[in-house]
Formats: C-alpha cells, sequence, structure tokens
C-alpha cells in the first residue's frame, strides 16, 4: 500500500463531509431508515448480552472462582476500547458492512472480503447452535413437538419476521432484549439485597463479601486462572458491535453509533460484572450447584425463589430468540454490504419495495437451516467443525478493526477531519496495546488442549487462511483483466 485510499461510500463513490443524521441512503442505497431511536438504544443494550453470559459463566467460575471477574473485566476492557475504535470509524461513515466496509477502505479490498465473509459464516452458525439450543428448551415445555420441529418453527418465524421489514426486526429486539435487561436488573437488585443481608429468607452464612476471599482466597487456582477464564468468557462478548452495522438503517446513524459507544462501559460493568460479581457473592465459587444447574439457577435457588430453573430457562430462551434474531440481521446485512461491494454476488445487494436485502437474508437462513442438519446428523463431526472452526471470527474481527483504526484515522483526517465525532482514546497506543492482546489472548489458546482452544485457533486460521486466498486470487484475476482492458485499443 503506497497510497491511502480515498474516503467513500459503501457503493463505492467518493464521499464529501456529509451532514450528520442525514440519510442512510446517502450510505447504503436501497436500505431504509426503519430502525428507530429507542431500537437502537435497546440493540445496543442487548447486544452484549448473550445466551453464553447465562450457561457459560459456570465453567469461568469453576475455573477461575471469585478471579472471573477478573477475566470479565479485562475483556470488557478490550471490547470497550475496540468498540471505540469501530465507534470512531462508524459514525465518520456509518454503514451496513461496518467493520469490513472499513477494513475495505483502510486495509484493501483483500481484507474486507475475507473478514466479511468470516464474519458471515460465524453467524450463520451461531443460528444453528441457537436454534438448537432454543429448541431443546422448547420441546422440554411442549414435548409433543419434536426438537426439530421447534428448531424449524423458530428460524420460520424470525426469517419471516425480517423479511418484512428493518422495522419489524428492531421491534422483536427491542422486546427480546427489553426481557434480558429487566431480567438482569431484577436479578442484581434482588441478589444485591441479599448479599447485603437486606432481603429475609436468605441464609445470610452462605451469602456475603466473605465468598470472594473465603474457600481458598479471591485467585483459589492461581493467577494463571485468569488466562483460562479469558478462554472461556470472550466469546460470550460477540455482538457489541451488532448496534454499528444496524446504524446504517437508523433515522441519525451518526447519533446511534456515538451513543452506543459511549455506552459501552456502562453496559459492560453492570450486566457482565455486576450480575457475575452478585453470583460470587450469593454462592461460594466451589459450590457444586454452580456447575450441575448453571449459575445463575444456583443463585435464584439460593435466594429461595419457587420455579429458579423454570424462570431461567425462560430469560435463555428469550437470549437465544435474540441472538438469533440479530444473527440472521446481521448476517444478512454483511451479505449484502459484500454484495454492493462485489464481493458477493449481485442478487445480495437487491432490496425489495420495502427496504429487505430478500437474498441475503434467505441465503444466510438457508446455510443455517443445513447447519442445523449438521447438528442433528453429524453433531460430533460436521458441525463440531463447523462450530470450532468460526470460534476465533471474534478475535480475528476485533483485531481487523485495530488494523483498519489505525490507517482510517489518517484517512479521516485528511479527508473529512469534522466526521471525527468519536475518537479513540491516547491513539495509537491504545489501540496497537489491544491488537497485541488479542494477539497474546489466540497466542495462549494454542496452549489450551483442555477447553479445545488450540483447535478452535487451528480450525479458525485454516477457513480463514482460505478465504484470504481466495480473497488474494480474485483481487489479481481483478487486477489482470482491468490491466487488458486499459490495453485494448480506444476506437
Amino acid at each position: 500500500m503506497t497510497s491511502q485510499p480515498t474516503l467513500k461510500t459503501a457503493g463505492g463513490g467518493p464521499e464529501g463531509p456529509g451532514e450528520p443524521g442525514g440519510s442512510p441512503a446517502e450510505h447504503d442505497s436501497g436500505l431504509q431508515a426503519g430502525l428507530k431511536n429507542r431500537h437502537l438504544s435497546m440493540i445496543a443494550i442487548g447486544g452484549v448480552i448473550g445466551a453464553g453470559l447465562f450457561v457459560g459463566s459456570s465453567s469461568g467460575i469453576a475455573t477461575a472462582g471469585p478471579g472471573i471477574l477478573l477475566s470479565y473485566a479485562l475483556v470488557g476492557t478490550l471490547v470497550v476500547l475496540v468498540m471505540r475504535m469501530l465507534g470512531e470509524m462508524s459514525a465518520a461513515n456509518p454503514t451496513s458492512g461496518s467493520f469490513s466496509a472499513h477494513a475495505d477502505r483502510a486495509l484493501g479490498p483483500w481484507a474486507g472480503f475475507t473478514i466479511g465473509w468470516l464474519y458471515w459464516f460465524f453467524w450463520v452458525v451461531v443460528l444453528a447452535v441457537e436454534a438448537t439450543a432454543g429448541a431443546a428448551i422448547l420441546e422440554g415445555w411442549i414435548p409433543a413437538v419434536p426438537q426439530w420441529g421447534w428448531a424449524l418453527i423458530v428460524m420460520v418465524v424470525l426469517t419471516a419476521t425480517n423479511l418484512v421489514s428493518v422495522g419489524s426486526y428492531g421491534e422483536f429486539e427491542f422486546w427480546f432484549a427489553g426481557i434480558k435487561v429487566v431480567a438482569i436488573a431484577a436479578f442484581i437488585v434482588v441478589g444485591g439485597l441479599a448479599v447485603f443481608g437486606v432481603l429475609p429468607g436468605v441464609d445470610s452464612d452462605q451469602a456475603g463479601l466473605a465468598n470472594l476471599t473465603d474457600h481458598g482466597g479471591f485467585l483459589p487456582n492461581g493467577a494463571g486462572a485468569i488466562l483460562t477464564g479469558i478462554l472461556l468468557v470472550v466469546f460470550s462478548f460477540m455482538g457489541s458491535e451488532i448496534a454499528t452495522l444496524a446504524a446504517g438503517e437508523s433515522e441519525d446513524p451518526q447519533r446511534a453509533v456515538t451513543k452506543a459507544t459511549n455506552s459501552i462501559i456502562w453496559r459492560i460493568g453492570v450486566f457482565y460484572l455486576g450480575s457475575i460479581l452478585v453470583v460470587v457473592c450469593l454462592l461460594p465459587w466451589d459450590s457444586e450447584s454452580i456447575t450441575e444447574d448453571g449459575s445463575y439457577v444456583a443463585a435464584l435457588n439460593s435466594l429461595g425463589i419457587p420455579h429458579a430453573g423454570q424462570i431461567m430457562n425462560f430469560i435463555v430462551l428469550t437470549s437465544v430468540l435474540s441472538c438469533l434474531n440479530s444473527g440472521l440481521y446481521t448476517a444478512s446485512r454483511m451479505a449484502f454490504s459484500l454484495g454492493r461491494r462485489g464481493d458477493a454476488p449481485k442478487a445480495f445487494a437487491r432490496t425489495t419495495d420495502r427496504g429487505v436485502p430478500r437474498a441475503a437474508i434467505l441465503v444466510s437462513v438457508v446455510f443455517g437451516f443445513v447447519a442445523v442438519f449438521f447438528n442433528y446428523k453429524f453433531p460430533d463431526s460436521v458441525f463440531l467443525f463447523l462450530v470450532n472452526s468460526s470460534g476465533a471470527v471474534a478475535l480475528f474481527v476485533w483485531l481487523v478493526i485495530c488494523f483498519s483504526q489505525l490507517r482510517m484515522r489518517k484517512i479521516i483526517e485528511a479527508e473529512a477531519p469534522e466526521k471525527l465525532v468519536v475518537r479513540m482514546w491516547l491513539y495509537p497506543y491504545l489501540t496497537w496495546a489491544s491488537a497485541a492482546l488479542i494477539l497474546f489472548v489466540l497466542g495462549y489458546m494454542l496452549t489450551d488442549t483442555e477447553h479445545d482452544g488450540r483447535t478452535t485457533v487451528l480450525l479458525s486460521l485454516l477457513v480463514a487462511a482460505i478465504v484470504l486466498v481466495i480473497a488474494v486470487v480474485r483481487q489479481r484475476v481483478a487486477g489482470l483483466r482491468a490491466e487488458d482492458r486499459d490495453e485494448i485499443p480506444a476506437g
């Protein structure tokens, strides 16, 4: 790269300074501003609360003890920094392609192509994982319908929702995310009262701040367990970037991105650190109920709340449906952006009269259905490969965001400095520090054989390498064709 690319829109044309809050049509022709500010606010809040927080936290607590709070804090800090970088680029140029479109402009078409398709691959696999998880809960409630039937019903309903309009997606996500937010807020308040002995009917000998240091200390398994804890919790943070993709279809893209970026700190602090702190204070970290029943169910049971398991199943189901809804939306918008940039079939870039990229949605859900089939037919071979080979994509995305921001800051300052309404702190030092931490986590995962960290990284790198080779070959072929056209005599 010998020269800086021009700041431009996803459509490929040069972009002027623009006005804050301009129509999203300026950024993504065909999409409509169907998301209201309340939709974007709840999408931003709910995006950081995945089902992994409820389901996966128990293994982290069992591994690191109360020290899992440090693991969550470290990953949370990394996510805050990465979101700040992404917010800087997306506030300057809101687009449905988000970091993929930014990488295309900052690093080159090969980068946008590679990370865009890897991200799309990640979310269509997530569709299968979440559809299966939701179906398992629903089958437990209504066993007359087989699990595969519930998975089919859930996928069809949410596909129809996304096909109607972006507003219907936003409305569904508003309520799904709202239930998650209310549930966690209530859990933190009730649990906090119990920890300080204000809530009646709770065993005060079991609940209390002493659980943070008793039972072997704050780091019962040593400081190294913090790093292992990072590997177990890092993937539960995936989804915080969805708000920047959705901003391109909002009433005021720049304001939406700025608000989502600025609020990420308290969202992670309250929903992740706050709720996990309550869990490890309500129960000793080595309580068997945490691993047997799950951390949140065990905590609710300790409060004497009846039907705690079913209550948590309902909350997890809501999180699963929210993740499915957003996953389908995110995959389709990434496919749409790839189509706009010529990195996917042109049909992906076509929209209906309602501004919905129908082909991008249908292709994404078809791959989701195929993955669901593999989950039921070949769970320990094909589907396991799909899950492991997409597992490290979150870290790849964050790394690309770091390197894109390093270059995009210079481009924006040269082309349209007034668009820097969100700025990365201590640029470029914190950006480089974030990239170094991500590389360290990837390297540490290569040493992890107990939790399949090595397998996940190696398979993800394999798939990334394949997509990267395709990207480089496509770019090379396109360059040769351009040279051939230039050599043809005019007239």
